[in-house]
């Protein structure tokens, strides 16, 4: 896409231990507090927001709010990795 800067660092939201290419999500911070996220598995399909958006969806899953999304999920919840 053209409107994505190609100067963005993207940062891979992976485990610290996690190899291989995933799919994992990436995000990249812009100016003009605009935030960029994609998926490896398809790096040309990137998603735009705001830093407000983001900081506000941030606190919402650190919140609980999305927890609904994994119930069930094994590995999620239940102490296990």
């Amino acid at each position: 896409m053209s409107d994505i800067p190609a100067n963005l660092t993207w940062e891979r939201a992976a485990p610290p231990e996690a190899t291989g290419p995933g799919p994992w999500i990436e995000l990249a911070f812009g100016d003009n507090d605009l935030v960029y996220i994609r998926e490896t598995s398809d790096p040309d399909t990137v998603v735009t927001t705001t830093q407000k958006k983001w900081d506000a969806f941030v606190l919402g899953v650190q919140a609980g709010e999305f927890d609904h999304f994994v119930e069930g999920v094994e590995g999620v919840g239940d102490g296990s990795p």
